[in-house]
């Protein structure tokens, strides 16, 4: 979906002006949101010209790169994504400049998704924009007290409703890291609809009276969803009304005070007071996010180290659950030599520290993986969120782990978005919203999404990986064969990229490839572990259906992580109708795909 929506109907230059499509481009020029943006400018400058000239079908990637960025008649889009990373900024743009400065222009310039030629709205056709989930978890730390409703006879309780209200306010106040807005509207129902504020929780409620006994019922809502968090009605004394007030905003804050982020609260991280081991764990905490065969390994060494230092720092024992586990995950070390240590380290970790986010999230994640038991997963997945709801690990891993082979790809995509707002620096986080997308065979929006994780850290070989997927899918056999080369130039050691590049070759045409990849990792298995992902996939490229069953079947047997995705992986999608393919998709419990 485009900056300004897909649903308002566009017009064509023929029915505006020149004039006025090059006053709106002018005004877009001279704002703000442009000022130091100079690529952004004559960007949006040419392609208006272009389409407002009659030549908006002859806007392509080269073209743009060449006139636009100044590269060279060399430049190949298919390695170089400057005009689609610099398409998404400028979309972002022109997003912020509608939302604030121009919020009151008659004329709308967008650029839609998938193309390049803009499009031109008048202001009573653009949709409103909905509420943003990641937008109101930013804002987790903010509550809104709205009115309370008298529902007296008469309605002659307005004083105690505005009093208490009052003493809500001043009570919520005193919690340290939480912004309680001003003011708010009237109606529950306008807030949710609206942006205004950006709170993530509410408080709502009702007075009723009865004889000398007042009954005050108050809820706490998860201003996202609408859910309600916390309910409870309590009776005060109509003759001592500020006793009560007092009494139920306490009560009020005391439920608020989980729901706040806070460094001194439950689920906040428990450092060691051994700052050896604080900074061995930092360090084991980096490697981890580098996703490379050799970071996974220092990652190990460096949390092994910090135990050694602080044998009951709960960090550092739920850091070496992960790296273990993603050791497996990643094809370089056998689940037979890691597991054991990913599950035993997870629990060690809880058992350390019981309101520790990422203990739970490392046990969670371990259950999911190795246990195939994902309803147990989410519990504990929730356990963490409650504990932490800004811990992104714990989103990313819900999402990854445990939505994605329930079949629940809406909610994946919803976490992973959630996990991402909270981290957007981090290259894995951005590059698995790639590939939630392509399950959810979004593939434009994959497209974009593996852009942006190349641009944020241009040398993060999955993201390229992720990439050749995609392309491969849009029937972009060459961009994705480059991509792949680009993956194994990263990471030369890591087989999974040389798999999916072989792959990659004999779908276009060069299954002599496939076969001469699964010698080398038959060699290659006499020496180190080599997954039988690799095998699988590099066997049914090479069109030998039967060895890839049974590769499959051997994976299932060593639970490989690459198994929890077969469901909707689009990479299978031929192999579905076979009843072994079905047999392993019902060993490992896998739901059918919900988008």
């Amino acid at each position: 979906m485009s900056a300004m929506g897909s649903r308002s109907a566009t017009l064509s230059p023929a029915k505006l002006s020149d004039k006025l499509v090059r006053q709106q481009l002018s005004r877009i020029l001279a704002s703000k949101t442009f000022e130091q943006v100079e690529r952004l400018k004559r960007f949006v400058s040419f392609i208006v010209g272009e389409t407002v000239a009659g030549r908006g079908s002859d806007l392509k990637e080269y073209v743009i790169g060449v006139q636009v960025f100044g590269k060279e008649a060399s430049f190949d889009p298919r390695t170089d994504p400057i005009v689609r990373v610099q398409a998404r900024r400028l979309r972002t743009r022109l997003a912020r400049y509608y939302r604030d400065e121009g919020n009151s222009d008659e004329l709308f310039i967008d650029l839609p998704k998938g193309g390049y030629a803009p499009v031109f709205r008048a202001r009573d056709e653009a949709p409103t924009a909905k509420r943003s989930l990641t937008a109101t978890l930013a804002g987790r730390n903010t509550v809104a007290v709205m009115p309370l409703k008298d529902d007296s006879p008469g309605s002659t309780l307005d004083y105690f409703c505005r009093g208490l209200r009052d003493e809500i306010v001043h009570a919520l106040t005193s919690i340290k890291a939480l912004r309680v807005l001003a003011s708010q509207p009237d109606d529950v129902a306008d807030w949710l609809a609206s942006e205004r504020g950006g709170a993530a929780l509410m408080i709502t409620g009702g007075v009723r009276s009865s004889r000398e006994r007042l009954r005050i019922t108050i809820h706490l809502v998860d201003a996202a969803s609408g859910f309600y968090l916390w309910s409870e009605s309590m009776d005060v004394d109509a003759a001592d009304p500020l006793a009560g007030q007092e009494a139920i905003a306490r009560r009020v804050a005391d439920q608020v005070t989980p729901q706040v982020d806070s460094e001194v609260g439950p689920g906040a991280r428990r450092q060691s007071e051994n700052l050896a081991a604080r900074n061995l764990y930092l360090q084991g905490r980096y490697h981890l996010n580098q996703r490379t065969e050799e970071s996974l390994h220092k990652a190990v060494e460096f949390f092994e180290k910090a135990i050694v230092e602080d044998t009951q720092f709960s960090l550092a024992h739920s850091g070496l659950s992960d790296a273990y586990g993603l050791l497996a995950h990643y094809g370089v070390r056998g689940p037979a030599d890691v597991w054991a240590k990913a599950a035993s380290s997870a629990a060690t970790a809880v058992m350390l520290d019981g309101h520790s986010a990422e203990a739970h999230t490392s046990l969670a994640h371990a259950r999911a993986t190795q246990d195939w038991d994902f309803g147990g997963a989410e519990a504990l997945f929730q356990k963490a969120l409650q504990l932490n709801p800004r811990y992104s690990t714990a989103r990313h891993w819900y999402a990854m782990s445990c939505l994605v082979p329930m079949g629940r790809l809406d909610e994946a995509l919803e976490q992973i978005l959630l996990a991402q707002s909270l981290d957007p620096v981090s290259a894995i986080i951005a590059r698995d919203v790639a590939v939630v997308q392509y399950y959810r065979r979004d593939f434009d929006a994959a497209l974009e999404q593996c852009d942006h994780t190349i641009e944020l850290n241009p040398h993060f070989a999955p993201a390229y990986h992720t990439l050749a997927l995609v392309q491969e899918h849009r029937k972009e056999i060459d961009e994705a064969a480059a991509a792949c080369r680009r993956a194994v130039d990263l990471a030369p050691h890591s087989l999974r990229m040389q798999s999916a590049l072989a792959r990659i070759l004999a779908l276009s045409g060069k299954p002599e490839r496939a076969v001469e990849t699964l010698h080398t990792l038959e060699e290659l298995a006499a020496t180190r572990y080599v997954s039988p992902v690799e095998f699988m996939t590099t066997a049914f490229a090479a069109g030998d259906r039967e060895a890839g069953f049974r590769w499959l079947t051997r994976a299932c047997d060593e639970r490989c992580f690459e198994l929890l995705s077969l469901n909707y992986d689009p990479r299978f999608d031929s192999l579905r109708g076979d009843p072994r393919v079905a047999a392993v998709v019902q060993r490992i419990g896998l739901g059918d795909a919900t988008v």
